[in-house]
């Protein structure tokens, strides 16, 4: 195919018009300039593009007066090298690339070409809030594409590290790239992926990584996250390594990681930035913390409300003040109180939210204990429950696990301990039910795994010959 799509310049022009009508946005620039003595139409959307080297490229085609080249197209290719220059040969295409924040050239003939000038605005990298590290790099993915991608290139450096570009909805046409290792990738799992990607028929992804998840993951109204979001490079990289697939959203500062697990979602890269004692006990922490939060309170309410299941070594656990409002709704009211906090502490301006912080948590919290709302005990053990949660690195599982400790709650309120044991069960069983993309979700747990739940649990020297997760399906297992 040619890349000749229109048959003049007053054709492009015209074109162009209808496309984005005549001077209807302001930040749509056609222009008529001049490749040396070739007379070419120019278009490109101005906040994407690099303005300076656009004015440097365009002060440096000045006229030459010993120009022989009678050929166009070999005239344009000869005076016009840039280094990101391409061409098209569709004209749905050309109005992409200008859409895109490339700029187009139109010759007098109708060839076509595209450089490569984009120039999105965006923030340097910085670490993400959520993703801190004591030690490690302080990078972390932006909302461009090109310069997320750059980040991946730059820890992994094979020619078989893959970045596969698509173009998803109708009116939006959001970049999205697949990310792997070539021969360590399972080749099924990218097919089921790209199948889904192309089933996608909806008019843009305006929530960017968020819609996509849902429109590849058909997670309906399950409460708990079936991909891993992350904003460091280096976690995407090392799970690239592994056989995973990253997928990268062009407009969001998160890379979606697949496939995943329920003990992927409870890793942090500070474990593996630290020894590996050290990391294994930061992991039974984080473990123990994660259980602790969703267990609790429950487990706080059955030995307040019976007794005679209370040892005595635990007998400080009763409350001793007595209040006019039920136990059960106290602890439903002082979590929901914590989760409203939350809220208000996101949506608060900073300067503002030490103060929010202070009022909500010290005066309200103590005049209700005092006005006899709530008993002292209430306020402690929603308090500790609330920071045991605080050592999820997964805000999505985080939120998760406090449905299902609401649901515990009532449970245990309205069975006693018959209630608690009973909503555990039902809770394990949905989690054993859940295979996202074909991989158990509570692996290497169920079905059990001894060697690869001895690697979950224990952060093992990088020395030591860990083959890659059975869950990714590769090929090729063995990494050393």
């Amino acid at each position: 195919m040619t890349n000749k799509i229109f048959n003049s310049l007053e054709e492009a022009e015209s074109f162009l018009k209808e496309q984005f009508g005549d001077g209807e946005s302001f930040d749509v620039c056609v222009k008529h300039m001049f490749i040396k003595d070739l007379p070419v139409l120019c278009a490109y959307i101005s906040g994407l593009v690099d303005g300076s080297i656009l004015t440097t490229i365009s002060s440096n085609l000045l006229p030459d007066e010993d120009i022989d080249i009678e050929d166009e197209k070999e005239y344009f290719e000869a005076y016009f090298n840039f280094y990101g220059r391409s061409e098209e040969t569709e004209r749905k295409a050309y109005l992409l690339a200008i859409l895109s924040g490339q700029v187009t050239f139109v010759t007098k003939s109708g060839f076509c070409y595209v450089a490569e000038l984009r120039n999105y605005p965006g923030r340097t990298p910085e670490e993400p809030d959520n993703e801190k590290v004591i030690r490690g790099s302080r990078d972390g993915f932006t909302e461009g594409i090109m310069f997320n991608t750059a980040l991946v290139r730059r820890r992994i450096r094979n020619s078989n590290l893959r970045f596969e570009l698509h173009k998803v909805s109708k009116d939006g046409q959001t970049d999205v790239a697949f990310a792997y290792m070539k021969g360590i990738v399972n080749e099924e799992m990218l097919d089921k992926l790209r199948q889904r990607l192309s089933q996608i028929n909806h008019d843009g992804l305006t929530m960017a990584d968020k819609s996509l998840e849902e429109w590849l993951f058909k997670q309906k109204f399950h409460p708990v996250p079936f991909v891993r979001y992350t904003e460091r490079p280096d976690i995407a990289a090392a799970h690239i390594l592994e056989g995973h697939i990253a997928i990268i959203v062009d407009t969001s500062p998160s890379v979606i990681l697949v496939p995943i697990t329920v003990f992927h979602l409870l890793q942090h890269a500070e474990e593996y930035r630290q020894a590996p004692a050290v990391g294994t006990f930061i992991k039974f922490m984080r473990y123990f913390g994660t259980v602790m939060g969703l267990v609790l309170l429950p487990i706080w309410y059955v030995f307040v409300t019976q007794e005679s299941l209370l040892p005595e070594g635990l007998s400080f656990l009763g409350s001793e003040e007595k209040s006019n409002v039920p136990l059960l709704l106290q602890i439903i009211i002082a979590d929901l109180g914590i989760e409203f906090l939350r809220m208000a502490a996101i949506h608060t301006p900073t300067p503002l939210s030490t103060a929010m912080g202070l009022v909500a948590g010290v005066i309200i919290g103590q005049i209700a204990i005092d006005v006899g709302l709530f008993s002292s005990e209430v306020v402690l053990y929603t308090a500790v429950a609330a920071i045991f949660l605080f050592v999820v690195p997964s805000y999505e599982l985080s939120i998760s696990i406090k449905l299902f400790r609401f649901a515990l709650l009532l449970m245990t309120g309205l069975w006693g301990v018959n209630g608690l044991f009973i909503g555990l069960f039902l809770l394990f069983t949905y989690l054993c039910s859940l295979r996202p993309m074909q991989v158990p979700y509570l692996w290497p747990l169920v079905p059990f795994f001894p060697k690869a739940m001895l690697r979950v649990l224990i952060r093992f020297p990088m020395t030591d010959d860990a083959p890659r997760p059975f869950i990714v399906a590769s090929k090729h297992r063995k990494r050393s």
